[in-house]
């Protein structure tokens, strides 16, 4: 692979202590790492910490000698982006595992994973590396679906990705590869680790890895990471993550690996096309109700509360005829799982509404990446949704302990369950669990 297809933030995430390059004529490696130091203030880049980390005697002394390969197990879901990770890690010369995970599918759903298998193992013969799997879908079924069905019932609106890489690849998938030999994993998940004191300096330790907003910002799913900890992000990968999505496409073709041109998956993690609605009228019985405007009157009618987060703009039937001049999209803006009502309100009425939307919230299960929270009284940056803009914010904490999240400007459609996620800049550090309050921080 040319010198052009590795970003100087190649993202190979380990802490292995300071590290001092060992220069060595016979040493391709190491002039490699010499090459692609980053332009941001690290000095050396993961991969040399972990080329030097291998080089350490029992004595802690650093000797030139021949580097051992690492072992990664890369979690290949048969689409583009983790082919090209593993590619990417194996033209690194680690010693590379294709690990298909295997998870829950519903029985009358249209399952894809038959179809996503032999992708995975077709890029892995291509590759010329191992191949495994793990079935987790009874885990899957537990962490994720069962979590997000209960969250649902009480009216909450969960996030399926957030528990997916908390629960099953960073959680059940991560620790069976470390059992099974490996040193490190990787996903083709868009984000970047550094390693360095560089950025938010207040909340990490020297040593500490950053979670970072990709190259493509379009496709930043750092939102979908914010529960990780050091301990995942020390023996994590994100190969792709200095790359566009176009760039990976090209460097598909150019591995010659049979994904380069394979379409994105969309829709929930799990289901594919399925959309929530038919998914949760499995598990909860459609329980017909009305929809309100915004004065209390009863303007048309759906088929379970449970179905709708705020802001939606679907699923609900209006049954009373608009006015001259009102524009007929309604957004709901209320639900009331208890009565099984939904208050919905044309966009002009939102627009011009003070009582529609908040900037106070209180954070749940907050997990702060660095090890330490941020700052009360410095602005910071919040995305409340995976494609949402990154909102001004401050952050604080009350007598109770309670997180509380206050952002500059009022948020409209911000429910109950959502992740919110912190960012100093480009550096995420880390979120929490939604929940309404009123108060100021």
């Amino acid at each position: 692979m040319d010198k052009t297809d590795i970003p100087g933030t190649f993202n190979a995430g380990a802490t292995l202590g300071p590290v001092n390059p060992v220069r060595s004529k016979t040493s391709k490696m190491s002039a490699d790492v010499q090459a692609h130091r980053t332009s941001n203030g690290v000095n050396e880049t993961n991969m040399a910490r972990i080329w030097n980390h291998s080089t350490k005697l029992m004595t802690g002394k650093h000797k030139t000698i021949t580097p051992l390969k690492r072992k990664v197990f890369v979690g290949v879901s048969g689409g583009v982006d983790s082919s090209v990770a593993a590619a990417l890690l194996k033209k690194q010369e680690f010693d590379v595992t294709g690990v298909f995970i295997k998870i829950w599918n519903p029985k009358w759903g249209q399952c894809e994973e038959k179809d996503e298998r032999i992708s995975a193992m077709r890029v892995c013969a291509v590759l010329d590396i191992p191949f495994r799997e793990i079935d987790l879908s009874k885990e899957y079924e537990k962490d994720v679906v069962s979590n997000m069905v209960a969250e649902y019932q009480v009216g909450r609106t969960p996030n399926p990705d957030v528990l997916c890489n908390r629960k099953i690849k960073f959680g059940r998938f991560f620790d069976w590869a470390i059992k099974n030999g490996a040193d490190y994993i990787a996903t083709g998940h868009y984000a970047k680790i550094i390693v360095g004191n560089t950025l938010s300096s207040e909340n990490y330790n020297i040593e500490n890895c950053k979670l970072k907003i990709p190259v493509d910002a379009a496709k930043d799913q750092t939102y979908f990471l914010w529960t990780l900890t050091q301990r995942e992000l020390q023996k994590t990968f994100f190969p792709i993550g200095g790359y566009t999505k176009p760039r990976v496409r090209q460097l598909a073709k150019k591995f010659k690996l049979p994904t380069y041109d394979k379409k994105d998956s969309q829709g929930l993690c799990f289901l594919g096309k399925v959309d929530i609605k038919e998914f949760l009228s499995k598990y909860i019985a459609p329980k017909t109700g009305d929809v309100l405007d915004e004065q209390g009157a009863i303007i048309g009618t759906h088929e379970g509360a449970f179905n709708f987060t705020l802001g939606q703009r679907h699923g609900f039937k209006i049954t009373v005829k608009k006015g001259a001049g009102e524009t007929s999209r309604h957004y709901v803006v209320l639900r009331d799982v208890g009565n099984n009502t939904v208050t919905v309100a044309r966009k002009n009425i939102i627009e011009g509404s003070q009582r529609i939307g908040s900037r106070n919230f209180v954070l749940k299960d907050t997990n702060w990446i660095g090890g330490a929270a941020p700052k009360s009284g410095k602005k910071y940056l919040c995305r409340i949704r995976h494609t949402g803009d990154l909102h001004p914010c401050f952050l604080g904490i009350n007598e109770g302990g309670k997180v509380l999240l206050q952002f500059v400007k009022d948020q409209k459609f911000v429910a109950s369950g959502q992740s919110a996620v912190v960012y100093d800049r480009d550096v995420c550090l880390g979120g929490g669990i939604v929940c309404e309050y009123k108060g100021k921080v």
